[in-house]
């Protein structure tokens, strides 16, 4: 009889101890979302100021005010020159040394065309080799506001 009431106190010792680690992880999580929360409130209070917005929209937008003349230095390949401006390069373009995944438009129609062509999709199986080594994706890091 006691082996058995000590069996069950056991497992449910083990429950209270599981759920109270997992509470204690809640806290953590409730913690630094709070202080997310105040940090974009900090920067939402920012953006009511209108010399903020001015300044944003001069550095982000190359805004200028009436009056003024805006320069910018081309180089020989016609790019702007300016090095850690990025609002004068392109916004679309994709940096040099990163591959662009194939659009989803683009493996959706390719899964058609394979679905109604059932012989070109197995010769294209059969040339793909296998991968030596699986790679995740790189993290997205997220920038401080501050």
């Amino acid at each position: 009889m006691l082996a058995v009431l000590a069996v069950s106190y056991a497992s449910s010792l083990r429950a209270y101890l599981a759920q109270r680690s997992h509470l204690e992880d809640l806290r953590a999580q409730i913690e630094e979302k709070s202080d997310n929360i105040e940090a974009y409130e900090r920067e939402a209070r920012r953006w009511d100021d209108d010399e903020y917005v001015a300044q944003q929209a001069r550095e982000r937008l190359d805004y200028v005010n009436p009056g003024e003349t805006s320069y910018v230095v081309i180089g020989r390949d016609g790019q702007p020159l300016g090095g850690d401006d990025a609002s004068l390069s392109d916004p679309v373009a994709a940096p040099a040394d990163e591959e662009v995944p194939p659009a989803w438009w683009d493996t959706a129609w390719a899964s058609v065309e394979a679905a109604g062509d059932p012989q070109a999709a197995a010769e294209e199986e059969a040339e793909q080799q296998p991968a030596d080594e699986i790679v995740p994706p790189p993290e997205q890091t997220e920038e401080g506001t501050e």
